[in-house]
């Protein structure tokens, strides 16, 4: 079969070479056409799974497989906890009403004593169980040192130190203290302290097993502050920083005692039932101004600004 080929081949080399040596003939090279030829390739009766992917949802496969007869294992959403502090305070301080400042000899001066020696037997309680894990705990040095982290905490706030506070408040106490701060301006001060600190309530608490034991301390103290906040365009909003005021506060210091670098940390703060209200908030309303022509100047001297017409409610 290869002699008759190579035949073939001969006779076509021997007419191509004969064309191209007439005379008069001119040369016209052109690119050969592309040789298609139809190649018969093997059906595929494996689709790979990849395939059509996309268009699935875990929806669609959740309720196949629910179709099917598999059962699918549910998905609890759990919640983190820090076990550095607890979750808020336990059984807390009831200040009594007017500061304990009603006579004994009436019904309600009564309720008001009892009330104070069913909490302070409770609190000696709680006391020696700090000074098992803390044995340079005293009441009387321990107000004055709860003092300290207040001011110290509210400095750092003011300056908004958040490694600094971070340190002298715990997890629960920081979201408390920095929410809706964005954008304002907080200016607070310490003048002095009208009354002792003083620690009138303790408890000692334990979460998650037995052992775990967080200390707590309710302190009063009674001092002179001033506050003022302004909002982002430096209008103020709320206090002065001139007029002091008297503050009566109920705070509540936490340490977890089993680990041996706890600290004593603010934990929060107890606002009696009978405590005035706060402040309101200074709102800033922009007035509209009387219309100008393009040359003329506003002359706030003979500007009066309207007062709002009266309005009947009806109930």
């Amino acid at each position: 079969m290869a002699v008759p080929m190579k035949r073939t081949l001969a006779v076509l080399h021997r007419a191509t070479c004969s064309s191209l040596m007439k005379p008069g003939l001119s040369l016209d090279v052109r690119q050969p056409l592309p040789l298609v030829l139809p190649v018969r390739t093997k059906k595929r009766y494996f689709i790979p799974p990849a395939v059509g992917i996309k268009g699935r949802s875990e929806r669609n496969l959740e309720e196949k497989s629910r179709a099917a007869g598999l059962v699918i294992r549910q998905q609890y959403i759990e919640r983190p906890i820090n076990i550095s502090s607890t979750a808020g305070i336990f059984d807390p301080y009831v200040p009594p009403e007017g500061d304990a400042r009603l006579s004994t000899l009436s019904k309600e001066g009564l309720k008001q004593r009892t009330e104070q020696i069913r909490q302070s037997a409770a609190s000696q309680l709680a006391i020696r169980k700090i000074k098992e894990y803390d044995s340079l705990f005293t009441t009387k040095n321990f107000a004055e040192q709860a003092q300290e982290i207040f001011i110290e905490a509210h400095n750092s706030l003011t300056q908004f130190n958040k490694e600094r506070l971070h340190n002298l408040v715990t997890e629960r106490c920081y979201p408390e203290m920095t929410r809706g701060n964005r954008f304002k301006t907080i200016h607070w001060r310490f003048i002095e302290s009208l009354e002792p600190p003083k620690v009138v309530h303790t408890r000692c608490p334990d979460m998650v097993t037995k052992g775990n034991l967080y200390g707590q301390v309710t302190v009063r103290m009674h001092s002179k502050q001033t506050l003022a906040i302004y909002d982002r365009f430096g209008r103020l909003m709320l206090g002065s920083e001139e007029q002091p005021k008297d503050v009566l506060e109920y705070l509540v210091l936490e340490r977890h005692l089993v680990n041996p670098y706890g600290r004593w940390r603010l934990h929060g703060k107890i606002v009696p039932s009978w405590a005035p209200a706060k402040d309101p908030i200074i709102k800033t309303v922009m007035i509209a101004g009387p219309k100008l022509s393009p040359g003329q100047e506003f002359d706030a001297s003979s500007y009066e600004v309207p007062k709002p017409e009266a309005v009947q409610w009806y109930k």
